[in-house]
């Protein structure tokens, strides 16, 4: 007969004594289990003792957390974390150097757990560890484990981050300025002054009046890629927080390395720092690692985003300097001088003016300023066709005389062009959307020029004109070609050019022609299948399929996952992992210190869940943890990617998946385990492509087609490599 489900088989360790076993009552009190674990090994005021879990995370055990004690879990018996907390904060201010560095790695080491936090932060030992850092006696190790409490305390979000003096400030900043500082320490005060930006406006501005970034640009310029990371974090935290009007100041008259990063505009336009993370950070010989790219895909988000304001500006027709813009469009593409007022009769010049804008594109010929008052893309529009027709002229006035030499029909209206493409991009670099938390999207070639956005812009629009001359459009054809564009453009996006140059190659091998091939050869793979007699096999078969993709998703499980755990930084350096027992009947979970290379073993996971105490499977904005973080509510991205697994009445397991690929293989896995169907789009995909590649299989075999077992043998390589081939 099985045991009740309210009791747990447990070992209970004490050190110099031999583990007990016995079994826990999860409706009795704690309290009332350590009193006899304690009678039992004749241990005084059991009050003074708790239950840790005997892993490498060492929680304590609470009434709230209790439930996550599993059949065959191995628990310390130990100091309460009322009394650790009590004698950490009497050993971290001995006078004996030795006695106190090990108490501070005590103490970093046990802040991981809420429980000792709170008791620790109770006794007011937040402020004791900022006077220590304050009065400036500690260094190397001693200081760096003092900082990694203070940040594992801080990451629990007990305490406000507004609680805080200048002088602590001051003190953090000064170890980011130094020049030769601990690594350890320069890591944990890049990481402080990170989460301090991020979580208070107050002391958002009290940071930025300490850091410059000619301070900043050093830890770029090394070699640690860590340190780089925190760097480049700390960068995306200011110019996250900063208001809209401190993020630009005047390039010609503001000293780069002397300017705060509060007056900082279009950060990545600032020649000497983009050049220093494209070629220290971007072009190094070490592999970027995952956290590298998500901050470097935030930095692009951040610098596009500055493109947000003139992308939803209007024009005004009555503004003479905007207008004036339009005059010198004109001026250089058709090399004449603005005529004074007194040259000619008003008709005369306003008729000029009309033929002129009629062979500029613009949809209104009589006032051209009128086109740019959609929004988006606004005034961004009209300063792209300035700077290519600045900064690439002979092209620009190549492509405006060419078209206003063609017939009315199939001229490609470069100023209506200009505009939409303009809205294309915004929508292809989503311009204005906050950073998403799981992405590690960047673009190395946006890092490559200090007006990147501009040259990418003056790339699409001459490949714009030409595709138009190849698909002999006309202009009903205009929002076609603007399809065939938008699809040319994504597709070169998608091998991650190194440079603006590689970029402009892939876009001339993507040719009309080569699309039409594309869309042929990718339209054929789907007609191929729609006759009856194969529609009517698909059917039978696709019971067959479902059956596989489900094992494969099972297998997934067992294989297991690396998942992030998001804190209140915007760094995501703590892990957790996941996998399915090979029986299929047990979720084992644990957290890591690190990202695993490999598959991490059942018996190093020591949380388990039995498949058969799981109730449902949820998902986006109905998951417990995303009704928790406001900020996280708000990031389309995330609630995309979250799901939590119910059990028992009201106990979750909260998931962030690290990609949407790994999202459908645990949500469909996850369904499959309780009987549910599977529906996300990748188990669409991967019924399409295997149901496909059957009939082909069963095609091939109906035309008595062997498919051998093996693949063929690679061929030789030749001996002799004299020869010549006979044309004849």
């Amino acid at each position: 007969m099985p045991p009740p489900a309210d009791i747990v088989k447990v070992a209970i360790e004490w050190p110099g004594a031999f583990p007990k076993l016995m079994e826990i009552d999860q409706k009795k009190p704690l309290s009332a289990i350590i009193k006899e674990v304690c009678d039992g090994w004749n241990l005084p005021n059991p009050e003074t003792y708790s239950l840790q879990n005997a892993d490498s995370t060492n929680f304590y055990i609470t009434e709230k957390n209790r439930n996550n004690i599993k059949n065959g879990s191995i628990l310390r018996l130990t100091t309460s974390a009322a009394q650790m907390a009590q004698q950490l904060h009497e050993r971290i201010q001995s006078s004996s150097m030795d006695m106190k560095l090990d108490a501070l790695k005590d103490l970093a080491n046990s802040s991981r757990d809420i429980t000792f936090a709170q008791e620790f932060i109770n006794l007011d030992g937040i402020s004791l560890l900022t006077q220590m850092v304050e009065s400036g006696t500690d260094f190397g190790d001693l200081l760096s484990f003092t900082l990694t409490a203070f940040v594992e305390l801080m990451d629990h979000g007990i305490v406000s981050w507004d609680t805080f003096s200048v002088a602590f400030i001051k003190k953090i900043a000064s170890y980011v300025c130094k020049s030769a500082m601990d690594t350890a320490v320069l890591q944990r005060s890049l990481a402080i002054l990170e989460s301090m930006v991020l979580n208070s406006q107050d002391l958002y501005q009290k940071v930025a009046q300490e850091i410059t970034i000619g301070q900043l640009i050093p830890h770029l310029q090394g070699t640690d890629q860590d340190i780089q990371t925190y760097t480049i974090a700390v960068i995306n935290a200011l110019f996250l927080k900063a208001p809209e009007e401190k993020r630009q100041f005047d390039e010609d008259n503001v000293n780069i390395l002397d300017c705060p990063l509060t007056e900082m505009a279009h950060i990545l336009a600032q020649k000497q720092l983009r050049s220093i993370i494209l070629s220290n950070v971007i072009r190094s010989n070490k592999p970027i690692n995952d956290e590298m790219a998500h901050q470097l895909y935030v930095l692009q988000v951040l610098t596009f985003n500055l493109l947000e304001d003139r992308m939803m500006t209007k024009m005004d027709p009555q503004d003479q300097a905007q207008r004036d813009i339009i005059f010198e469009l004109r001026r250089i593409a058709f090399d004449v001088e603005c005529e004074s007022n007194n040259s000619g009769s008003i008709e005369k010049r306003k008729s000029m003016y009309t033929r002129d804008y009629k062979k500029l594109g613009f949809i209104n010929h009589v006032n051209p300023a009128v086109d740019f008052t959609q929004i988006p893309p606004g005034m961004l529009a009209l300063d792209n066709m300035l700077y290519f027709a600045r900064h690439h002229q002979d092209a620009y006035i190549r492509i405006v005389l060419e078209n206003s030499s063609r017939e009315d029909k199939h001229e490609c209206p470069f100023g209506r062009s200009s505009i939409e493409l303009t809205k294309m991009l915004c929508e292809i670099l989503k311009v204005g959307e906050l950073p998403s938390e799981n992405c590690h999207d960047f673009h190395p070639m946006f890092f490559t020029h200090d007006r990147s956005f501009e040259e990418f812009f003056c790339n699409c629009i001459q490949l714009l004109n030409k595709t138009w001359k190849e698909m002999r459009a006309t202009s009903e054809d205009f929002n076609k070609v603007m399809q065939v564009v938008k699809e040319q453009i994504t597709r070169a996006l998608t091998i991650k050019p190194n440079s603006l140059d590689q970029f402009k190659s892939r876009l001339q091998n993507l040719s009309y022609t080569e699309i039409l091939k594309l869309r042929q050869s990718e339209r054929m793979n789907q007609e191929d299948f729609q006759s009856r007699p194969i529609l009517e096999l698909r059917e039978k078969i696709q019971p067959e399929i479902m059956e596989l993709i489900k094992q494969q998703r099972l297998n997934r499980l067992c294989e297991g996952t690396c998942f992030r755990k998001i804190s209140s930084r915007r760094r995501q350096d703590k892990f957790w992992y996941c996998r399915l027992s090979p029986n299929h009947k047990v979720l084992h979970y644990g957290d890591l210190e690190e990202s695993p290379q490999g598959e991490v073993p059942h018996d190093s996971l020591q949380d388990k869940l039995p498949v058969a105490d799981i109730k449902a499977v949820v998902t986006g904005k109905d998951c417990p943890h995303m009704k928790e973080k406001g900020a996280l509510k708000q990031n389309k991205e995330v609630l995309e990617l979250a799901f939590s697994v119910l059990y028992e009445s009201d106990e979750y397991l909260n998931f962030i998946a690290p990609d949407k690929h790994e999202y459908c293989v645990w949500t469909d896995g996850l369904n499959a385990l309780l009987g549910k169907e599977m529906t996300s789009e990748f188990t669409r995909s991967d019924m399409d492509t295997l149901l496909n590649m059957e009939m082909k299989l069963r095609l091939l075999d109906l035309e008595n087609i062997q498919i051998p077992e093996v693949p063929p043998p690679i061929p030789k390589e030749p001996s002799n490599y004299d020869f010549v081939y006979d044309c004849n």
